[in-house]
């Protein structure tokens, strides 16, 4: 019987909050021996780049970057693809002699690739039909009212237009009986990573003017024009990758005539800051989190220890 250990890939988490200076970081500290794996849930979409900050042409040259572009705003893109993709591209970088990088904001991303997700049961083609059937005729709101009569603390972590989450939930319930907040959630870190998690922070006065300056950025650099050529494709609302951040905004303009250009770049700035905030308090509470200020040369020391053993 072989005792041989598994193979435990190093792999760096770098995350923070939007805005924080992830980008820049990287370019100064992970060249040539790295590559990096997206983890923020709108930089997958294609056709979204000023919107979702996504990294130019030039960077994504300079240093390989993975799942950025491989969705249709069309397309639902779930923690559970973030962590079947990333598992799958880690050995394939270190079989390329580099160091996968993670990197992004989209924080539950991280914490699903760090304890992996819920044993959940398969959901049959036949469920998911009836109940896309019944959000045809009933409405999200009928259903999400089912939802919180079956798993009312699910219906409290959801939006209520939410579509994707509430039919989810109600798909597990339906299969199993059992609400998708009984699952028990992993509370060990995976087996085969060996992880080094770097978190970025900043005063919160100076991130939220980076934030600022960041959204008049991507107004300068035609956020608008984007949004417009999305919405001439055929993209609505409805869509999920229009719903974030950047996008979701613009269709309150559309839909009433009440929002002028500059009430909808002060909503996302607003819409900016307030995720900026909650993801701190998510980031706060992963395990062994080192925090830098992106400015402190104290992370790159981290990093080259890190890798000396590698």
């Amino acid at each position: 019987m072989s005792t041989k250990s598994p193979i435990k890939h190093p792999v760096i988490l770098l995350f923070g909050p939007t805005g924080v200076g992830k980008t820049d970081l990287i370019l100064k500290l992970f060249k040539d021996t790295y590559e990096i794996i997206n983890s923020d849930s709108m930089q997958v979409y294609k056709g979204m780049d000023i919107g979702s900050a996504k990294p130019s042409l030039q960077e994504r040259a300079e240093i390989p970057h993975h799942l950025i572009d491989c969705m249709l705003p069309s397309e639902q893109f779930n923690a559970g693809m973030f962590v079947k993709m990333t598992d799958r591209l880690i050995p394939e970088i270190r079989d390329r002699g580099k160091i996968p990088v993670i990197s992004g904001g989209t924080a539950f991303y991280f914490k699903s690739f760090l304890y992996g997700l819920p044993d959940l049961p398969p959901v049959g083609v036949a469920v998911r039909e009836s109940l896309l059937s019944e959000l045809s005729r009933k409405g999200l709101p009928a259903l999400y009212t089912e939802l919180k009569l079956v798993d009312p603390l699910r219906a409290e972590q959801v939006d209520p237009g939410d579509s994707y989450r509430i039919l989810r939930a109600l798909e597990v319930f339906r299969v199993s009986g059992k609400s998708l907040s009984s699952f028990s959630v992993p509370d060990k870190i995976r087996t085969h990573i060996r992880p080094l998690v770097i978190g970025l922070e900043r005063p919160r006065q100076e991130l939220y003017d980076r934030i600022n300056m960041r959204v008049d950025r991507m107004i300068e650099r035609g956020l608008i024009d984007e949004v417009k050529h999305l919405i001439e494709a055929g993209y609505t609302k409805k869509d999920p990758g229009m719903k974030g951040i950047g996008y979701g905004e613009f269709f309150l303009q559309a839909e009433t005539g009440e929002y002028t250009t500059g009430d909808v770049i002060a909503l996302i700035k607003r819409n900016s800051r307030r995720y900026a905030k909650r993801q701190y308090t998510f980031f706060k509470k992963l395990p062994m989190v080192k925090w830098f200020n992106p400015a402190d040369t104290a992370v790159l020391e981290a990093v080259k220890g890190f890798i000396k053993n590698v």
